[in-house]
Parts: C-alpha cells; structure tokens; sequence
C-alpha cells in the first residue's frame, strides 16, 4: 500500500495481523493492533484478548490507546494490504 491508501479509523492487514490506522505522517503510519491484545500484568503472568474481548473493555478507545501504538516506516507500508488473507 501506499501512504494516501491509509485513513485513520480504518483497518489494515499485515500477512498475519490486523491493525487499525490511529495516525498519518509525513512519511509513516501510525496504527495498533487489533486482531489479539497482550495484556502485562505487575506480578509478571500475561493474557490474550481477541478483538471482541479488547474492544469490549475499551483498548481501542483513544487517543490516547490502552496499547502499544507502532510507526510503519515506507518500507512497512509495502507490506500492507486493505483486504486480509481470507478475503483476497
């Protein structure tokens, strides 16, 4: 994909991953991941939450986002699609 491709709000796929735009630079995108979430907890242990799970407790509320957010430099965005590996 290309940068004028990505719209913030909008969903992108990755070759095994969902994420959600969240901003547009100059020359990368911003974006969180929305198809699992790991969440951290202080004693050390971890969970999972799918997307439905993360999006019912709010980890996709923001800005500021419960998550991580990442850049997508230009070389990232190539390997960016619209359309995920089932709906080819």
């Amino acid at each position: 994909m290309k940068k004028e491709h990505f719209t913030i709000g909008e969903e992108f796929f990755t070759v095994d991953r969902r994420w959600r735009c969240t901003d547009i630079g100059q020359r990368v995108i911003v974006a969180i991941r929305v198809d699992r979430v790991e969440i951290g907890s202080s004693d050390g242990s971890s969970r999972v939450l799918d997307q439905a799970e993360a999006q019912a407790t709010g980890y996709f509320n923001g800005p500021p986002y419960g998550l991580a957010e990442v850049v997508f430099d230009e070389y990232d965005q190539e390997e960016c699609c619209l359309h995920g590996p089932d709906n080819s």
